[in-house]
């Protein structure tokens, strides 16, 4: 009897042990990133600032752009504030990863390799693959292949980096960690094209007083969301539905409108 009484006890225990524990397991799984960006009240969110339209330095020495107006709108729909944390495009990745930073707000295009190692939210801007030259060589570039045996700027692990060495081959690739000086690169004859966002490139046209110009088409489609580590699955659910509700207000076209004179989200 008294072997029984001690047997039921020690299961007992044990299964007292094992509910505790589910539950704090529970409990720690229930502690995501949402919550913690609530509770600091703050998004850390990553951006170059150094990229115009997007996100960059105004006269008043304060980050402006289309992407900062949109992290800020981003935020407040998630009941936060934005943190803005200006990083080169090459350490960005590694910053989200280090979780320095919660979301890469930058252009950031959905693409296959990209979404094995993280999430995306539902796009915020569509764009493509623009080709820019010296004003006056509009002609020399007008399709991917013409890019052969040129002498071609992109950003270091960009979308176009990776884009450029996946379509087209015999390209002489120079690859640049900041934007300021590709651009200089191309005004000076130093590279013959860059390949940029074709929101960026058109900006760019009107911001360099027709120094630079736009060459043939985008050459492909591109979806930019907002990327994440993967496995917080709350927080994604939170900024597409923020995204979602920002759609319905008209505050994204409004952003858009703004910067770009249309509505560049769809």
């Amino acid at each position: 009897m008294k072997l029984a009484l001690l047997g039921r006890q020690a299961l007992m225990g044990v299964m007292a042990v094992a509910l505790v524990a589910g539950m704090s397991a529970k409990s720690f799984a229930d502690e995501g990133l949402l919550n913690k960006v609530r509770e600091r009240g703050t998004l850390l969110v990553g951006l170059e600032g150094t990229y115009p339209p997007f996100s960059f330095q105004g006269d008043d020495g304060k980050l402006t752009g289309f992407e900062v107006d949109f992290a800020e709108a981003l935020a407040k729909h998630l009941g936060v504030k934005a943190s803005l944390k200006p990083t080169k495009w090459d350490g960005m990745l590694a910053s989200l990863d280090s979780k320095r930073i919660d979301v890469v707000i930058n252009q950031v295009t959905i693409s296959d390799v990209r979404k094995k190692k993280y999430d995306f939210s539902t796009p915020y801007t569509v764009s493509g693959v623009q080709a820019l030259v010296k004003k006056g060589n509009e002609g020399t570039i007008k399709t991917a292949a013409e890019l052969q045996g040129k002498k071609v700027g992109v950003g270091l692990g960009t979308n176009y980096e990776e884009w450029l060495r996946q379509h087209v081959q015999g390209v002489d690739i120079r690859t640049y960690d900041d934007d300021p000086t590709k651009y200089q690169d191309l005004r000076v004859g130093r590279i013959d094209a860059i390949l940029v966002d074709r929101l960026a490139a058109l900006d760019l046209v009107k911001k360099t007083k027709g120094t630079l110009a736009v060459t043939g088409d985008a050459f492909s489609r591109q979806e930019s969301g907002v990327a994440l580590r993967k496995g917080n699955e709350d927080l994604l659910k939170a900024v597409d539905n923020a995204i979602a509700e920002m759609q319905k207000d008209g505050t994204l076209k409004a952003i858009s409108e703004k910067w770009f004179g249309a509505n560049v989200t769809q």
